[in-house]
């Protein structure tokens, strides 16, 4: 008997302690069963009673099923619960009701296969269901490590931490600052928060777009900074077409438009980008030349020391700078191998 088998076994088991047809339909329907949720509304209009006999009865069921499930008289709620214990410890004891159900499917799990997971889930004394709200996804976890309230206390602990912290934190990071058995207990729960994403192994908020990349310049910001060293546009898109994006197909000529446009990037070789951040400096290598010219004063500076500060600004050749350095327009010589901008005042 496979999984599958084991949990619409236990589903028809559960059922069968339920008399009337009408409450079977309503635990159905409710749950979603076959399905498709529907709301107390839509059930009172279909059965002629109200919003609130529904919820009544909904109420009333689910406690005489969860007593039954205590005293160990429903055939075959055990090993399904056996099942999506094993799961969920392997997990990091709760997980979404989707990824819980991926898992003990192999594949992506219907509607009606994540709800038969919850239901079990709500009448098992074994097992605890945190429900979905704006904070927080659907999720089942094992009932021994907390009930709905201490698993979505855990949720906001870890969410104000990252909050706090102002940027994205590594899982070592945040286990560092947290008394859970072990990391992946933490990541468990930070994915049942809405507002918590991770990207790379880092978590942070949903609305940073260091972890949460909703555009191609974020993608290429988080590119640039994941590397750490300047890039090619050509070298970026293939770093995008090969990340954890959701999505990654992108043009070399779209990354290219968007490095021309955005502040963050500075353009400091031939295609070759870097971010602002890092001290790189916008312009062109003359310009370059002439604002470290125009900080020495009349003075000037030694070739030698505006070919390195240029080349710590820019990746271009030393000929490069040299053949700069002979545009007389600009610069002229003020001592052997010593140059400043040609509009400086050089006292007698």
């Amino acid at each position: 008997m496979d999984y599958a088998e084991t949990i619409s076994e236990a589903i028809k088991s559960s059922l069968a302690i339920i008399d009337q047809d009408r409450e079977k339909e309503i635990i159905s329907r409710r749950f979603g069963l076959n399905g498709h949720k529907e709301t107390l509304e839509q059930i009172g209009e279909m059965l002629s009673i109200t919003r609130e006999r529904v919820r009544q009865l909904e109420k009333a069921i689910l406690i005489r099923l969860r007593i039954t499930a205590e005293e160990n008289k429903i055939p075959g709620l055990a090993p399904a619960e056996k099942i999506l214990i094993r799961n969920l410890t392997e997990m990091g004891r709760v997980a979404r009701t989707s990824m819980l159900a991926e898992k003990v499917y192999g594949r992506p799990a219907t509607e009606s296969e994540k709800a038969e997971l919850n239901f079990i889930a709500e009448i098992s004394p074994l097992l605890t269901v945190v429900n979905e709200n704006d904070k927080y996804y659907n999720a089942i976890g094992i009932s021994e490590y907390g009930d709905e309230k201490e698993f979505r206390s855990r949720i906001d602990e870890i969410y104000n931490l990252v909050r706090q912290n102002k940027k994205a934190i590594s899982l070592d990071d945040l286990d560092a600052k947290l008394a859970y058995e072990h990391p992946t207990h933490i990541e468990a729960i930070a994915r049942l928060s809405k507002n918590l994403t991770s990207l790379n192994n880092m978590w942070g908020l949903t609305k940073w777009p260091t972890v949460n990349p909703k555009n191609i310049r974020d993608k290429i910001y988080v590119v640039l900074e994941e590397n750490l060293h300047p890039m090619h546009f050509s070298e970026i898109a293939e770093a995008i077409s090969k990340s954890d994006f959701r999505r990654k197909n992108v043009t070399v000529q779209a990354i290219h438009n968007e490095l021309i446009k955005d502040q963050r990037f500075v353009l400091i070789g031939r295609g070759i980008y870097a971010l602002n951040s890092w001290g790189f400096e916008k312009g062109t290598v003359a310009d370059i030349i002439t604002r470290i010219l125009a900080k020495a004063g009349p003075e000037g500076l030694s070739r030698q020391d505006i070919v390195k500060y240029v080349l710590e600004k820019r990746k271009v050749k030393e000929t490069t700078v040299l053949l700069n350095l002979q545009n007389k327009k600009l610069y002229k010589r003020v001592g052997k191998d010593c140059y400043c901008n040609a509009t400086a005042e050089v006292e007698e």
